[in-house]
This record gives structure tokens, sequence and C-alpha cells, in this order.
């Protein structure tokens, strides 16, 4: 406060609102009785202040070590509470169970003159250790609350205004308390309905985070509210069993608690079972499905997805729902099964194309018929799968088969462009937008996609700025070019694509939930190529596609092929089988014209040798070569392919390796840089 006196008046002010009942009608209930609790019970004193203890980083670190979760489920609701509110002066905070400070976000000069009033992390903010505040209160209250300024205990804290929100369990425990403290000498109403709101999004989190395994049901009374906060949630077991359920379902449902649901089977609390749920839900491109309250006085619409953690559950409940070949017929069963998914009509071409992804593998096949089927329904489809699995192959082989198939497929990775450029790339600009800009203007890849299929590939390095946005392209279907004032309306089918765990990105604060939603229709996994079963067949096709006449396997080729773990997938092997087409000169491939790596069967990252046979023979750089010819920057890059070499042993396949580029694009790089081996009676050494 600025002055004794004013500390003063507000000592009195305290003292008058517990002990006098009229007085204390100047204040709010929950005031009130916080002041009361901190004179009688925790025996503070308003006229002397005490700094609220600090943790030290050993018990610091226990404490946060015991809210991972909430710290991770809590993060990116954070961050994006603190931009909504878009005020230098105020501080986004979370505490735990006790009210410890274990994450806070607010910019750096506000968080260091709060920091000396106590608020910074690793602070104990309990009403007992700091008197009325909104974290500390909200804890003992278990409401929402607002403490403005003149209503904290402490003199000190009464520039201070608080807007804080409980964070309950799927227990219906308290775990923690969302606050935004602030300069503000107003209260902002709309301050403590956005805590609020990112509360409820954090619970839903926490229940995604502890129920991965578990199938999730979204329901309301109205259809419109199905998939916002509104909605209720129930974590369900593949038996049937409610094992967690939020507070909105608990109201949905008129119960008081989780006890009187969870631990109980869903047809307890509806007339349908969760498979007829799931199965209904996909048929229904995930629209919401109604269903009536067990005892049939209640209507209610829901979506019902399996877990996300693997996508059995549909598999299983879509093959029940089709035929009867089992998941590991023949080939030729699969290609039939892939047949009647996406039907006749869609032409003989196009599903030879989609066939073409497997060879007789079982696991592959049940992804194949899976996503064939839902790609009919323009569900939002994510490719899951090692880097190297072939996703963006996989998905142009859906456009073909899609209603949107004679639409352009557009990809677009994520991961390559600049973080500068990725938004005129999917969004597009109009002409003169920026410096440097097209004089026509550009659109970007999302309008190219309309009428057909937009491809994100790596989404999961999508910078969260451009989530927004593209959350708001799908909700809306309409695009707004970078510098325009007019909107373009889009339609097109959606697939993405990461090797990254989402849904991990989403509890580490990296990745929106409201888009991983809104992308996650269904997932596919791709699985990698060591696991295939067919990879003697992928073997084939691929000298197939590669050469006219493709050569033959020797038994020693063939076997070292299958026992290697092919560490990049069916990229890494197509570059291997064309390396291998380019040095046979025969109709044969034999060992002599594969990797080292791969015939000695160890995968490439694990040949680590620390030192080379003393006895085997290292070619040398030719001494007439000539660099005169060479750039400055050819010069440098010539350096450091020596360097490479030298340090590898001139091990041609081991330096491709760390380049990232075949061993015939490192030779055609040492040709251009006149970089020449010269051999006395050996060839170059790979081994």
């Amino acid at each position: 406060m600025s002055s004794l006196a004013d500390v003063d008046t507000h000592v009195r002010e305290v003292l008058n609102i517990v002990h006098n009942p009229l007085a204390a009608r100047r204040a709010s209930d929950s005031v009130a009785q916080s002041w009361l609790r901190c004179l009688t019970e925790f025996q503070l004193d308003p006229a002397r202040f005490v700094m609220p203890p600090v943790l030290t980083q050993r018990e610091l670190t226990e404490r946060r070590e015991a809210a991972t979760d909430l710290i991770a489920c809590s993060k990116l609701e954070m961050t994006t509470l603190y931009q909504q509110l878009a005020d230098p002066e105020l501080a986004v905070v979370l505490v735990d169970a006790d009210g410890v400070i274990v994450h806070q976000v607010s910019s750096v000069p506000f968080g260091e003159a709060v920091a000396a009033d106590g608020l910074r992390v690793g602070a104990l903010w309990s009403e007992r250790e700091a008197g009325t505040n909104g974290m500390g209160t909200c804890l003992i209250e278990r409401e929402c609350i607002a403490v403005c300024q003149h209503e904290h205990f402490y003199p000190r804290y009464t520039s201070l205004t608080c807007s804080a929100a409980p964070i309950f369990d799927e227990r219906g425990e308290v775990v923690g308390v969302l606050d935004v403290t602030s300069r503000s000498k107003l209260l902002q109403q709309h301050s403590l309905v956005l805590v609020g709101m990112s509360r409820q999004m954090i619970e839903n989190r926490l229940i995604d985070a502890r129920y991965r395994h578990a199938n999730m049901i979204h329901f309301h009374s109205r259809p419109e509210f199905v998939g916002t906060l509104h909605a209720g949630k129930l974590a369900v077991s593949d038996d049937g069993v409610v094992l967690a359920a939020s507070r909105s379902a608990l109201f949905q449902l008129d119960l008081r608690s989780p006890a009187e649901l969870c631990g109980k089977r869903i047809k307890e609390a509806f007339n349908a079972t969760l498979e007829d749920m799931i199965a209904r839900s996909i048929r229904g491109s995930f629209h919401p499905v109604t269903v009536y309250s067990a005892k049939a006085n209640s209507r209610f619409f829901l979506t019902a997805q399996t877990p996300r953690e693997g996508a059995n559950g549909a598999t299983r409940i879509l093959l029940n729902d089709r035929s009867n070949a089992p998941v590991t017929a023949p080939r030729t069963a699969a290609k039939s099964s892939i047949r009647k998914e996406v039907g006749a009509s869609t032409g003989t071409g196009r599903l030879d194309k989609l066939a073409h992804l497997e060879f007789g593998d079982p696991r592959m096949a049940s992804q194949i018929q899976l996503a064939a089927r839902v790609i009919q329904r323009k569900i939002p489809i994510i490719l899951r799968g090692q880097t190297g699995t072939g996703k963006e192959v996989f998905a142009n082989a859906l456009h073909s088969i899609s209603p949107n198939n004679g639409g352009a497929f557009v990809a677009v990775n994520c991961a390559s462009l600049p973080e500068n450029l990725i938004e005129s790339e999917l969004f597009g600009y109009r002409a003169g937008a920026f410096t440097g800009a097209q004089r026509e203007g550009r659109r970007g890849k999302i309008v190219q996609a309309n009428g057909g299929t937009l491809f994100l590939d790596e989404i999961g390095d999508m910078p969260l700025t451009l989530q927004a946005r593209l959350l708001r392209v799908l909700e809306e279907h309409e695009v707004t070019p970078l510098g325009a004032e007019t909107t373009v309306k889009v339609d097109f089918q959606l697939i993405s694509a990461s090797h990254r765990n989402l849904i991990e990105l989403v509890q580490n604060g990296m990745f929106r939930e409201d888009l991983y939603y809104r992308l996650n229709g269904i997932e596919i996994n791709l699985p990698p190529l060591r696991e295939r079963a067919d990879a003697l067949a992928l073997i084939g096709h691929i000298l197939e596609t590669e050469t006219e006449e493709p050569p033959e396997l020797s038994a020693e080729a063939r076997q070292a092929l299958l026992n290697y773990a092919w560490p990049g997938n069916i990229r890494q092997l197509r570059h291997v089988l064309q390396m291998a087409i380019a040095l046979c000169d025969g109709p044969e491939i034999r060992c002599a014209h594969l990797p080292p790596e791969i015939v000695n069967g160890a995968p490439a990252q694990q040949i680590t040798p620390t030192r080379a046979p003393v006895a085997a023979p290292v070619p040398h750089l030719a001494e007439d070569a000539d660099t005169s010819a060479l750039n400055a920057i050819q010069v440098k890059e010539r350096e450091t392919v020596l360097l490479l070499l030298d340090e590898h042993r001139w091990n041609v396949s081991n330096v491709a390796k760390v380049l990232g580029i075949s061993r015939n694009t490192l030779y055609r790089k040492m040709h251009r840089l006149h970089i020449r081996l010269s051999h006395d009676s050996t060839s170059p050494t790979d081994a």
C-alpha cells in the first residue's frame, strides 16, 4: 500500500468486518469468512505481514514430480489464457492441492515485481500462510472466487486482483487451483469466466491423460453442445465400466458425486452398449447420435471414440460390422475385403493403387480396411508411423478412392517450411501483402485443396499460433488470406500425419487439444518395416517399380534384407534397392551390391566402431585433384566431406548415413567436388 495510513485503514477494516456483524455486510460472505479464519483459526495479524514460505529446490522438485500430470495438462491452457487476456501486468498461476505454486506464466518484468511480494514458483500461498487470496481461499471454498485488491487479508497484497478456479480430478477431489493475478483496480468479470473455461479444459485433459486406454464418450442434452466445454465426458473401459466422469457429465445425469457413476456399467446410465455407441458414431462420421437415459426419461446426444493410443477397438467393431473374413486372411482375401470396403463404384484403377499398400501383412491390411471405410464419410484421419513408413503414399492412395478424388491432392510438410513462411504457404496472401510477395498474390495450400484433399505431414511441428488459425479454418470452413478482407469458402478431406505422439505434445503444452480433436476423427497406425510380415513381397514390388527387368535376389542377399532392422523403413529400403540395381551388372543382386551394415545384419545407427581393423585397406585422396574451378562455398563443402571421410576411414556408406543421403548421391557429390579415390589393387572399402 502507498502509506502507513492506508495500512492502518485496511487493518481497521479487517478487524471491523470480523467483529462487527453490521459492518460485515459490506464484504462478500466468502471474504468475510476468510478474514475470520485468518484471525481466529490461523492466528494471523493483518498488521504483521509475513512473507509466504518458499520450498527448497529439492522440495519443489518433489512437488512438481507429484503433480506431473496436472502441470502437463495445464501448461498449454495457461499460455493460451495469458495470450487471451493480453495484459503484461498479470500472471497466470497454478498451485497444487496444498497451495504451492508449481507453474507460472507472466512477463519477465511483472514476474520479477510480484516475486518481491512472494508470488513465485515454489512459494506456499495457502490461506494459513498468505491470508485471504485467490489461490488459498479458492482451495478452501472449492468454487470459483475473485479477491479484489482490499479484499486481501494483508495490506501488502491490496494492489492485486485475483480470479481463481478450483481444478477437480475424476474422483471429485481438488488437485489444484488455476489463478490470474493482476494489478487491475477493477474486477474483470471476463477474466473469471476465462479462468473457469480454462479450468474445465484442464479437467478434461486430466481424464484423457489418466485414462489413455479408455473409450471416451462426450454427451449433452443438446446436440450443438457436444464437443464443447459444456458436454459431459466419460472414460469407459472396453468391457463397458465407467472409469471416470467429468463434473459436467455428473450435472447432465443429475448426479452429485463420481461415486454414483464410476465403477458402474455404462448401461446403467444410457440405454445403449458401448459397442453400439462407437459403431453408430463411426457410421455417423462422429456427428452426435441420439441415446436415452437408462430410465428412458431423458434424451442425450453423444459421440464415442475408441482409445487414442491405437485404433484396435474401432478396427474390431468395423470388422465385426463388415464381413466374416479374418484379419489373418491371405493376400487375395485381404485385397477382396478392401474392394468391398470402398465399393465397386470407385473404380478398379484406384482400388489397385490402394491395394498395393500391402502385400499380405495382417496389421497393414486391417488399417487399410479401416481407412478405406472412414474416408468415404470424409472423416478426418491422422496417420501415425515412424519416418519412412510411407505416410504420404498412404494418404495419396486414400485420396484416390475418396469422394474428393476429383480434386487436387495437396501435401504440406509442416516440418520443412520455415516458420515465417508456413502461414503464407497455408493461407495464401493478396497482392502486396508483404515485402517480397508476388505481385499477383498467391493462393494458399488450403485453397488449392478445395474440393480435394489437404495432407498436413508432420503436423506436430506446426507452430502454436498457426494451430489456432488452422482450427478456425476447420470450424468455419473458410480461409482469409494474409492482407485480405474477404474470406474464401473451402471444403476438403483432411489427412494429417506425424511420427510423434500428438497427445504427449498436447500434455506438454506443444499442441492444442481442441485442434487435436478436430484432426483425430480416427487414427491409423502404419507398422514399421521390420514388423511387417509382407517384407519380401514388398521388396519384390519395389524392384518391379524401379526397373523394367528387375534382377533376382541371391539367397544370401534376400536373407540379409530380411534380417536387417530398417531404421529408415520403406524409404531406406527403396534407396538401398535403387543403389543395388545401379551396382548390379548382371541378373542377380548379391551381398556385394548391398551396404555393409545390411550384410552384417546391424542397423546403420548401431555401427559406431571405436577403431577400424589395422589391416583394412583405406583409399586416399588422389594427389592430382584439381579444385581451381570450385567456388568458395564448394571449397568449404569439399573440406567438410573430406573431414567426414577421414573420420570414418573413407567408409562411404557410413558417411552417406551421417549426411542423410544415399551412397550414390554421395559419390556424385564427391565427383562434383573433385574428390577422387585412388586405389592400388583394392576397390573402395565399405566394410
